[in-house]
């Protein structure tokens, strides 16, 4: 099946059909020049002698040329003459060559992995993104786009995506060697000390701000027999203990509740680890929170408190986010222009890259070129191409006019030597 050719830019193909009618116009000027200057000195001698052989010459070399770039595209005069019309009929023939040129001459490993190198990527990107300028275009386009993105996700998409996709790769992996290698972790290295600390400032300052609450929620399970002087003193002391209890925690880093603490979490560790019960539980744990019918909304819930907190920081183009990220591109970029070992690493990495792409895709590429040439119409692609190339192929027969006007004088002062 052949389709017709889609004309991209109407107005530089207008300009390119003048010009080959203009070089058209020039060639046949030139030929019926020479025919007439033929006419008239075609009995001419001596001097009119080599004027008439060079313009005898002159159009037998235009009228050949004329046949050798209209063969090209098209039978001349419209004779069906073997080995004419070139391109309508071997269009799949110089789509597989060039095909094979594109791919011999410019997608050559070795080819690309130069050009990549020398072209210094990571020195003009850096160069580029050092600019605060270019940084905050960066900034801005890629605020647009993401705030476009999270506008098009759906809670639809949420749900889709957790009950189609993540909770059937939650059911299927097991979950007490991630929490188990994860506590053990952060018991080793002490990651849980500052969130140990940050809990227990914030229970201490509540217990504090809201010193009433505490003591009228144990004075709702005292006993009915107990005097209420006695509930009161008996709470305030508890409130006060409580407060100093957390307090002591608070400043001493090796409080006994600290380390009781840290024991518990490392036996949690190697109970997720190596003991079949609670590995047991804690899959058991896991499979009624995946079970459990708030698990969508509490999803959608907190899918739109992160699209809602990002869309409200990018909005701003003078906010902290966009600030830290312009600041961020900036260093980076000049990172990247100062620094010549990084320049060095980035360069290889994107060469490699780039020379992998080929090596894996690069036929894929190519054959496009010979797929799409096959589904032209072969009378159009002629006339495409010769309205590209067709203005440059009248100087071939402009050229024959004139060279073979001088071989005609040449061959003619041979002709007449006393030999």
């Amino acid at each position: 099946m052949t389709i017709p050719l889609i004309t991209p830019m109407p107005e530089a193909d207008a300009e390119r059909r003048r010009a080959l009618r203009k070089m058209r116009s020039v060639a046949l000027a030139l030929l019926l020049f020479a025919a007439v200057v033929f006419w008239f000195t075609r009995d001419g001698e001596g001097f009119w002698g080599y004027v008439n052989a060079g313009a005898e010459a002159s159009m037998v070399g235009a009228i050949a040329d004329w046949f050798a770039v209209t063969a090209l595209f098209r039978h001349p005069l419209g004779l069906p003459i073997p080995h004419t019309a070139l391109i309508p009929k071997r269009k799949n023939d110089l789509g597989r060559g060039l095909e094979e040129f594109v791919g011999e001459n410019f997608l050559q490993p070795q080819i690309i992995s130069e050009r990549v190198t020398s072209a210094e990527p990571t020195r003009r990107i850096g160069e580029w993104a050092a600019d605060p300028t270019n940084a905050r275009r960066v900034v801005a386009e890629a605020s647009e786009l993401t705030t476009i993105a999270l506008r098009k996700v759906k809670d639809q998409h949420i749900v889709e995506l957790v009950e189609q996709a993540l909770v059937p790769r939650f059911r299927e992996e097991p979950i007490s060697p991630i929490l188990g290698s994860f506590v053990t972790e952060a018991v080793r290295d002490d990651l849980h000390h500052g969130l140990v600390d940050l809990a227990v400032e914030e229970l201490q300052g509540w217990l504090i701000d809201h010193h009433d609450t505490f003591t009228e929620v144990l004075s709702e399970r005292a006993p009915w027999w107990a005097p209420e002087r006695l509930n009161e003193a008996v709470t305030s002391r508890l409130h006060a203990e409580a407060v100093r209890w957390l307090a002591d925690i608070r400043d001493d880093p090796e409080h006994r509740a600290r380390k009781a603490l840290d024991s518990m979490l490392a036996t949690l560790g190697n109970d997720l680890l190596f003991n079949p019960d609670t590995q047991e539980r804690a899959e058991n744990l896991k499979l009624r929170l995946l079970d459990h019918p708030q698990l969508a909304a509490t999803s959608i819930s907190l899918w739109k408190g992160l699209r809602n907190a990002l869309l409200q920081a990018l909005k701003d183009p003078a906010g902290p986010l966009a600030q830290r990220l312009e600041q961020e591109l900036v260093t980076l970029g000049q990172r990247f222009s100062t620094d010549v070992e990084l320049q060095r690493r980035l360069d290889a990495m994107a060469s490699d890259l780039v020379v992998f792409a080929v090596q894996r895709y690069g036929s894929e590429v190519t054959s496009v070129i010979t797929q799409t040439i096959e589904r032209w119409d072969g009378d159009e692609a002629a006339r495409r191409i010769e309205l590209h190339v067709g203005r440059d192929l009248q100087f071939i027969r402009i050229n024959g006019t004139i060279v073979g006007g001088l071989v005609g004088v040449l061959i003619h002062a041979i002709a007449d030597l006393p030999f």
